[in-house]
């Protein structure tokens, strides 16, 4: 009787302590649900409207595997208003814009969600053709490279990868 008693505490202590692992297990999948909660809220906050556009940006899949992160969108069209200008300065707007979302993407992504260890980028152009790739970023946390004027200077330092002709970005070939 006494080694059934002795043994009682035991299992119970085991019981136990599996609670605890699976309400640590729960806490992380909670933790990562409002992290992602908090990313998605500060993408359509502060990516509602670009600079260059008031054309919202539209989020095409966001996957979350313990601490990597793919996140793909589609990259804002030329604003109406640039309708009247010269294609290539409208072409030149939107360019400058998408590498500015991704920039913004990368540090919300970073402050939303710390356990983020790397992260997949890519930015797509609306198209007809399979070839809409026009950014993709492996990029992980960490400070950012230090402060340069030029924008796509800054993408690069920051891990993307680009095709920019005349300053139009220009679908990538795969590689």
């Amino acid at each position: 009787m006494s080694q059934s008693m002795a043994k009682a505490p035991e299992a119970g202590v085991l019981a136990l302590e599996d609670e605890k692992l699976g309400n640590a297990g729960a806490n992380n999948m909670l933790a990562g649900l409002h992290g992602v909660g908090q990313f998605l809220n500060a993408l359509q906050t502060r990516l509602r409207h670009g600079q260059a556009t008031r054309v919202p940006l539209r989020l095409l899949r966001l996957e979350l595997k313990e601490n990597a992160l793919e996140c793909e969108w589609i990259a804002r069209p030329p604003d109406v208003w640039d309708a009247d200008l010269p294609a290539h300065v409208s072409d030149r707007h939107a360019s400058w814009q998408a590498l500015d979302d991704a920039l913004t993407i990368r540090q919300l992504i970073f402050s939303a969600l710390p356990d983020v260890r790397s992260a997949v980028l890519r930015a797509y152009r609306e198209s007809k053709r399979p070839t809409g790739l026009i950014i993709e970023g492996k990029v992980s946390p960490g400070e950012e490279p230090v402060r340069v004027l030029s924008l796509t200077m800054r993408a690069k330092l920051n891990g993307f990868r680009f095709c920019i002709e005349n300053g139009v970005l220009v679908p990538l070939l795969a590689e």
